[in-house]
C-alpha cells in the first residue's frame, strides 16, 4: 500500500516545508535562530512540565551527555531553569523558562500568520487538498513519533478511536 505515496517525494517537501516556514516566522517575528536540538528539548518540556535530565534524555532518544551539553547552553541563553526535584533532593528537575515559552508563543503566532497568508495564494482546489489530508498528516505524524516511542498509540489505534 506505500506505493501509493512517493515518500522520497513526500520526505523532500516535507523537511523543506518546515525549514521555509521556521526561517520566514524567524524574519517575520524578528526571532532568534534557535537550533533544532534545543527546539526538540522545548517540545519535550511544554508549560508545566518539568522532568530530570535524564527522563528528557530517553523522551529524546539523546544521550544523556548529548541532553547535559543541550540543557547546559539553553541555560545559559535562558532558555531552560534548573530546580532541585522536591521528592527526591538528589535529582534536578528542567522546566522551559518564560523567555522560552514567549519566544515559542511568538514562533507559533508568526508561522501561523505566514501559513495563513500562503494559503490564501493557493487555489481553491489545492486548499480542499491539504485541508482533506491534515488528518492523514496528523496520523503519519502519530505513526512516526509511535514508531520511536512504543508507550504512544499507533496510527491505525488512533484511527479506529477517532
Amino acid at each position: 500500500m506505500t506505493g501509493i505515496v512517493d515518500s522520497a517525494r513526500l520526505a523532500g517537501v516535507i523537511s523543506p516545508l518546515r525549514r521555509a516556514l521556521l526561517s520566514a516566522a524567524r524574519a517575520a517575528g524578528d526571532l532568534p535562530e534557535i537550533p533544532d536540538s534545543q527546539i526538540q528539548v522545548i517540545r519535550a518540556l511544554p508549560s508545566g512540565t518539568a522532568l530530570a535530565p535524564s527522563d528528557l534524555a530517553e523522551a529524546l532518544h539523546l544521550d544523556r551527555s548529548t541532553v547535559s551539553n543541550l540543557l547546559a547552553s539553553m541555560q545559559r541563553a535562558g532558555l531552560v531553569e534548573r530546580r532541585p526535584d522536591e521528592a527526591d533532593g538528589r535529582r534536578v528537575l528542567v522546566t522551559t523558562s518564560e523567555r522560552a515559552r514567549a519566544l515559542f508563543t511568538a514562533y507559533d503566532r508568526a508561522s501561523t500568520r505566514i501559513l495563513g497568508e500562503s494559503l490564501e495564494t493557493l487555489a481553491g482546489d489545492d486548499l480542499t487538498s491539504i485541508a482533506a489530508a491534515l488528518p492523514a498528516l496528523e496520523r503519519l505524524l502519530c505513526a512516526l513519533l509511535s514508531a520511536h516511542d512504543p508507550s504512544l498509540p499507533r496510527a491505525t489505534e488512533e484511527r479506529s478511536t477517532s
